[in-house]
């Protein structure tokens, strides 16, 4: 009985490994599709938990960030150390750490797996890279290597199947094993120093200074060794001043006794490693000038490299761009019929107008990214999974350095062209905390495909197509290519200006493993690109159908009188029987006039429910705020409307100008252009568009956090809400600044 209880107990399984060593192609092959993905509370550190069954028994896998080192120097990184600990509430205590070690650079993995043993836990070594190790000459003596380590150790090639069975044996009867022997890493000197310092933190928690529970003789070491001073605010913080007095005593005595912090640390460990190694692997001599080195001779070339990723870039942007379009134009269509047949299936009221432009609307206003998400996503796992995104991040990386940024940053700011949503998630390739923000909050600023048909409507209605270079460029291409470059000067200054204050610290050193190539793993690729549309949907899509329906409601409330109404529809209803009667008739031409004159009626009837709207009222309040920019209150309140989505102007300012419904989603509809141009002041009968007015609107548009979908998976990423608000603020600041001075320095020229 005893025995079917333990089987049957939860156990709880965690993966940590370096990155680029096989461990996420590992875990997709243990837990396959069976996972969840969250973030963990109060961090921005990713959680995917999976389940793999282990003897009779189903275990949760937990796949950890990868890291080289548990030396924790952030909160998001003292999750990692928190989970191995047991220290937090949302996980549940670990029965083994799984430990994946790169074969083919077994030293430097052998750091952090001595970090795993001192941890005290029962640990399972995952030996991946083989056949890479093998191409390189290297052979290793794997039960030599686990006797020398004490803990087991399984080859495995999980792309191909080989080793899990093993592999799963292994961690099942880990489990009931003892915990490793911590191997003796640090000279004398620095065990005495973190004994007495263990001593102190005793000392004040039985005087009741702080929580009776020590830290962990882990934490202790850490500590000294922490010279950035996270562990020292965080666990010291409540702590008398005799222990960081300690603790600076401690620094001193390794210092005169020829042992600085955190120096031993490297030396000790790899020192370790080496001693570790001795005698288990051999290494043959191999010929001079891999496939992977003469590979690398040309990707990684300053100028070569630079084409070849050029053209990679165009072919994944061109497949975002195009290649979208048809999934997309199915998905427009499939809400559009679904819009129709509930409009059929009701009678014109509130409730059919909630479903049909509220929920159907808001509900397709967000799945029509989802082309673009997968295909983005499609292509970043295959770049990734194969070894060349590496290598597009240290070609970058002197560029995005000038900026404060690392070359990590140029696919997510790149990919924001597309659209922003992508970009953001695509930030989660930056390991450093503050680049990973400052990409997130700057990668909105780059112009996306939502803001083109504000561009294109203005452009074609305001800006002359005269020629500026001949026939090779004329004005409204080069007003397209300044909103484009304004995006992007604006986004390079504002997180030169965000790493030194928001985020400024001391430089970190870019430093990325260039990974061996490898064929990219379907398994794993197929896996990204499915959790990361789930990840969309179900993050964003919640947030913008609500918005939806708040500006769905503010728009359709409250309803206009019947004094109003009431005449519209009865000289509505005779023109719809004069045009029957002329289609009756034969008369084509007659019946087709009725029916404009039906939609014109139809559109003042929308743009006189737009005036008197509370979002209408709303755009009244604040016209005297939107006047500098030139706007009236018809502008400032298709503006005010576009915030949930920047694309929802054009379709706004049709409404409120009477434009017409059939022109909503046209960017080069005539009908629009031309009510735009004879729109007017009411007090002076003057244009109120004007060529400034039009470049002031555009300026707003380029530079303004109009996505709400944008805003919510930033709050998904960064787990807070601080970080979305920040963004709507400092972006919304600056729309404003730029329309204004674009707006008076515009209109004072001429």
């Amino acid at each position: 009985m005893a025995h079917r209880a333990l089987q049957t107990r939860h156990r709880v399984v965690a993966l940590i490994g370096n990155p680029n060593t096989g461990k996420s192609t590992l875990f997709v092959a243990l837990s396959g599709v069976r996972q969840h993905v969250a973030n963990y509370p109060g961090a921005t550190v990713e959680k995917k938990v999976g389940t793999v069954s282990l003897g009779a028994c189903r275990w949760s896998l937990i796949d950890l960030p990868g890291t080289y080192s548990l030396a924790p120097r952030s909160l998001d990184e003292m999750v990692t150390v928190d989970v191995l600990l047991g220290h937090r509430p949302d996980v549940e205590p670990l029965d083994v750490v799984l430990c994946v070690l790169d074969a083919s650079n077994l030293a430097r993995n052998l750091y952090l797996l001595s970090q795993v043993l001192e941890l005290g836990r029962p640990t399972v070594v995952a030996l991946t890279m083989m056949d890479v190790a093998e191409s390189r000459g290297t052979a290793i003596d794997v039960k030599a290597l686990e006797a020398r380590l004490g803990v087991p150790v399984v080859p495995v090639q999980a792309n191909r199947g080989l080793g899990l069975v093993e592999l799963r044996q292994a961690v099942e009867k880990a489990a009931d094993l003892p915990a490793p022997v911590c191997p003796r890493i640090f000279p004398s000197v620095f065990q005495q120093q973190a004994q007495n310092l263990e001593a102190a933190f005793a000392d004040t928690a039985t005087a009741g200074n702080t929580s009776s529970e020590i830290p962990v003789r882990y934490l202790i070491e850490r500590l000294i060794l922490d010279r950035g001073g996270f562990l020292e605010t965080t666990m010291l913080q409540k702590r008398p001043p005799r222990v960081a007095e300690a603790l600076k005593a401690a620094r001193e005595s390794l210092e005169s006794a020829s042992c600085p912090v955190p120096a031993v640390e490297t030396s000790a460990r790899y020192q370790w490693a080496q001693d570790t190694l001795r005698g288990i692997t051999t290494s043959k001599p191999t010929k001079q000038g891999s496939l992977g080195d003469k590979l690398d001779n040309v990707l990684t070339h300053p100028f070569w490299g630079m084409v070849i990723l050029a053209l990679i870039l165009l072919t994944m942007f061109q497949s975002i761009f195009k290649w979208a379009s048809v999934p997309m134009d199915w998905i427009e269509s499939g809400v559009s019929t679904l819009g129709a047949l509930v409009e059929n299936a009701m009678s014109e009221g509130s409730l059919r107008s909630l479903l049909v432009e509220g929920v159907i609307g808001g509900v397709g206003s967000v799945i029509v990214f989802l082309p673009q998400i997968m295909i983005l996503f499609f292509f970043l796992a295959v770049l990734e999974d194969c070894g060349y995104l590496a290598r597009a991040a240290y070609l970058m990386d002197r560029t995005m350095a000038r900026f404060g940024l690392s070359g990590k940053s140029f696919i997510p700011l790149l990919s924001s062209f597309a659209c922003a949503i992508p970009g953001v998630m695509a930030a989660r390739v930056i390991d450093d905390r503050r680049d990973r923000l400052v990409t997130i909050l700057v990668a909105p600023l780059m112009s996306c495909s939502a803001r083109l048909p504000v561009y294109a409507l203005l452009t074609a209605a305001f800006v002359p197509n005269r020629p500026v270079l001949g026939p090779f460029l004329g004005l409204q291409g080069l007003t397209f290519f300044g909103l484009y470059a304004l995006g992007i000067v604006t986004a390079a200054g504002a997180a030169w200006l965000m790493k030194r204050t928001l985020f400024q610290g001391g430089s970190t050193s870019f430093v990325m493993e260039l990974p061996p190539y490898r064929r990219p793993s379907l398994k794993v690729v197929f896996n990204r690109v499915v959790e990361r549309a789930w990840i969309f949907l179900q993050g964003a899509g919640t947030l913008i159908l609500a918005v939806s329906i708040l500006m769905w409601a503010a728009l359709y409330f409250p309803r206009l009188p019947d004094s109003i109404t009431r005449p519209i529809q009865e000289k509505k209803a005779s023109l719809e029987l004069q045009a029957a009667a002329a289609g009756q008739a034969g008369d084509s031409a007659l019946a087709q006039a009725y029916q404009v004159e039906i939609e014109q009626l139809d559109a003042s009837m929308a743009g006189e429910q737009s005036r008197r709207s509370l979002l209408g009222r709303i755009g009244r309040l604040i016209e005297p705020v939107v006047r500098p920019l030139g706007w009236d209150w018809r502008i400032g309140s298709a503006a005010l409307a576009s915030f949930p989505a920047r694309e929802v102007i054009v379709a706004s300012l049709a409404v409120i100008f009477d434009a017409g419904p059939e022109e909503t989603d046209r960017a080069d509809a005539g009908r629009l252009r031309e009510a735009l141009k004879s729109a007017t002041w009411p007090d002076s009968g003057q244009p109120l568009f004007t060529p400034a007015v039009a470049l002031s609107l555009m300026v707003f548009c380029a530079l303004c956090a109009q996505c709400v979908s944008t805003l919510a998976v930033i709050r998904r990423e960064t787990n807070s809400w601080r970080w979305p608000a920040f963004s709507f603020a400092y972006m919304t600041i600056l729309a404003y600044l730029g329309a204004f001075l674009t707006y008076q320095i515009g209109s004072r020229i001429g």
